[in-house]
């Protein structure tokens, strides 16, 4: 009956120290998780950030384009008269010439001669019309004497007339012969640079072949590539800037802006003239053209960053939280950066926004003062 006592003493022992064990748990678990409620409420730390309001300004636009030197005007130069050789070239590739320069001498020797039996037709033609009035005159005479019948003097008129005729049928072909002649001298129709030559001494011309191309005046010009959404801002007249890595830097002015986009590249062609030397036909260039002062969204240039290849802002939300903006980059200045992709009015985080990433909670930092300049800081540390 002595161990009986014993054995249920032991047993309530066991079961007060297991309940014990089990409250000190319990108390330990809840004072932590209001340890934790407690810090997640006061402690939480967030970077300090200064804000600025992005604002809409008047500022100097200026839109970006590369495209291709070309020829203002390019002017093909063919022979007229075919079937002749060259016996002469005048000038080569990069020469200029005047309009009416001889660039290449054809063998006219046949023309010659023909030009040689034309003036003698001609000169026969005219003794002929000549004998033939003389007749006519007379015949004329002796009518009016009573002399002469009518038939004999209509054949007197007839005679002059195909004698007439005669003389314009051979001077017309005097007149061909001197011209076929004057065109085995091919010369400049234009003034300007010879880009190309197809002819060598030798050569048998054919009628209408190319033989020299020539850009008129020497003038060039940029086929500027410009995109359809600044298309409306370029303006014929406006000035620019051409440059090249090869040549360097000289000026132009817009002479025409095409009225067609192509409908694959969404590109428009703005035609730029090139005032400056060195540039050639078919270089690649760049121009920055000036197209005056235009509405535009500035941010602090501190505000603008890039993630991921992409410019962007950080936006304050309403509920105290920074979420990035992708935008583009109009024009830079040392202070104001014009963008696209926000609106006038929003926040931008200025300093701090380098730390920040996508949602999270910042603090906004009083306006400094110049006699205390803020500084961005970084995320508070746990006081310990």
């Amino acid at each position: 009956m002595m161990r009986n006592s014993w054995a249920g003493a032991a047993v309530l022992t066991l079961a007060l120290t297991l309940t014990l064990a089990l409250s000190a748990c319990g108390a330990g678990d809840d004072a932590a998780k209001k340890a934790e409620t407690k810090a997640g409420s006061t402690g939480g730390s967030s970077l300090t950030v200064t804000v600025a309001t992005a604002t809409l300004q008047n500022l100097p636009r200026t839109v970006t384009a590369s495209g291709t030197i070309s020829a203002w005007e390019e002017v093909p130069v063919g022979a007229e008269t075919g079937g002749l050789t060259a016996t002469a070239v005048y000038v080569d590739e990069g020469r200029y010439v005047r309009q009416g320069q001889p660039l290449v001498q054809l063998n006219d020797a046949l023309l010659r001669a023909q030009l040689r039996q034309q003036q003698a037709a001609v000169q026969t033609a005219q003794a002929n019309a000549a004998r033939d009035q003389a007749a006519l005159d007379r015949a004329q005479e002796l009518k009016e004497r009573g002399f002469l019948s009518q038939a004999s003097l209509d054949t007197a008129l007839a005679n002059k007339r195909a004698s007439d005729a005669n003389l314009a049928a051979a001077q017309a072909s005097l007149s061909e012969t001197r011209t076929r002649l004057a065109q085995a001298t091919i010369r400049a129709p234009v003034s300007g640079l010879v880009i190309s030559r197809s002819v060598t001494r030798g050569q048998i011309v054919s009628a209408g072949t190319e033989l020299f191309r020539i850009v008129r005046d020497g003038r060039l010009e940029l086929d500027a590539q410009v995109p359809e959404t600044e298309l409306h801002l370029v303006r014929a007249g406006q000035s620019a800037v051409i440059s090249s890595d090869q040549v360097g830097e000289a000026a132009g002015t817009v002479r025409i802006v095409t009225p067609e986009v192509n409908a694959e590249t969404r590109l428009g062609v703005a035609r730029i003239a090139v005032s400056g030397s060195g540039f050639r036909p078919g270089m690649f260039a760049r121009a920055r053209i000036q197209v005056g002062d235009q509405p535009a969204v500035t941010v602090p240039t501190a505000a603008v960053l890039y993630r991921e290849n992409r410019a962007g802002v950080f936006v304050m939300g309403a509920d105290g939280r920074a979420r990035f903006r992708p935008v583009t980059v109009i024009s830079r200045a040392t202070d104001r950066t014009a963008v696209t992709g926000v609106e006038a009015g929003v926040r931008v985080v200025v300093e701090g926004a380098g730390f920040l990433g996508e949602g999270d909670r910042v603090t906004i930092a009083p306006a400094r003062t110049a006699a205390a300049p803020a500084t961005a800081r970084a995320p508070a540390a746990a006081k310990k």
